[in-house]
């Protein structure tokens, strides 16, 4: 029997099967544990299931000499040191493919709600404001017929494209997969959808410069990873109109301050994350990293392992 912390509660019953098998600690707080709390529960675990939210780095591993597996909960492991990991022989697993659909859903709705203004059409009427019906108010842009582009064409960015073929748009790519030039994307789309991960090459990979080469009437939408995009020069674009707007799932930093300047910008919507919230989505990546942590402790490969080959 292993001794593992898992650092957040978990929806499902994924916990109990690890339970049963498993001296487990669970945070019992909503929020994440203070640093220094994680670390010291953290220190003699042999199995760790951590949440995105988690910075896993060099030092927090070498604090925890028993660890020998590393599950985390989530797709992306980019808040975990895996070369630092990999050199102790820890294994590092993830929760691909369960959240696909759930994120891709989420991806559209932005589209949909950033297009049409909704949240400020919304707004108006909870204000009392909703007035006479006038011609030129409450006006969008067309989804229908219009033209998508896609940055990283993984399992998500797929997902996306299948949703744009009901909508008529004209979908491109750039990524791995080939595709256009990042230039050609931009300056052909009137929606932006990033779904690559966060890495050196791609951190701040929509700045100032790439911003102003796209259409004056196009939105942003990512629902990969705040690093992503830089913020200040969105906050930047918005209030000069360089863009129409952005819908955004994640930030930098998460949560994000109720006074950063981004909240404040002209056409941006902005979700608490969400990407992966639907019951099913949550169970599933639940009993993915639990599956992950079973397999390892048993001295098994993960069936989820980051860098192995399925």
């Amino acid at each position: 029997m292993a001794h593992v912390f898992v650092s957040r509660r978990l929806p499902g019953s994924a916990l109990d099967r690890l339970s049963a098998v498993h001296d487990v600690d669970v945070w019992p707080e909503p929020g994440p544990a203070p640093a220094a709390e994680f670390r010291a529960r953290a220190a003699d675990a042999e199995g760790l299931l951590s949440m995105l939210t988690d910075r896993i780095d060099a030092e927090l591993i070498d604090s925890c000499p028993r660890l020998r597996a590393i599950a985390n909960y989530a797709v992306g492991y980019d808040n975990i040191d895996v070369a630092a990991a990999s050199a102790r022989g820890i294994p590092v697993g993830n929760t691909p493919d369960v959240l696909t659909d759930a994120t891709a859903d989420l991806t559209f709705t932005l589209l949909l709600a950033a297009a049409r203004n909704l949240p400020s059409a919304i707004e108006t009427v909870i204000r009392g404001e909703w007035g006479p019906w006038e011609p030129a108010r409450y006006l969008g842009y067309d989804v229908h017929g219009a033209s998508l582009g896609i940055i990283g064409l993984g399992r998500i960015g797929q997902a996306v494209a299948r949703r744009a073929e009901g909508f008529d748009m004209t979908v491109r790519h750039t990524g791995r997969r080939g595709g256009v030039s990042l230039a050609t994307l931009l300056a052909s789309s009137d929606f932006v959808s990033l779904h690559c991960p966060l890495t050196p090459e791609t951190y701040h990979l929509i700045d100032a410069a790439a911003l102003a080469q796209m259409r004056h009437t196009a939105i942003l939408i990512n629902t990969a990873r705040g690093p992503i995009v830089d913020q200040a020069a969105l906050t930047q674009a918005l209030h000069a109109g360089t863009i129409a707007g952005a819908a955004l799932d994640v930030t930098d930093p998460e949560p994000l301050p109720k006074d950063d300047p981004l909240l404040s910008a002209p056409g941006v919507i902005v979700a608490p994350h969400i990407g992966s919230a639907t019951h099913r989505a949550r169970e599933r990546m639940a009993d993915l990293a639990v599956d992950n942590l079973l397999a390892a402790l048993d001295g098994r490969p993960m069936p989820h392992q980051v860098g192995r080959e399925p």
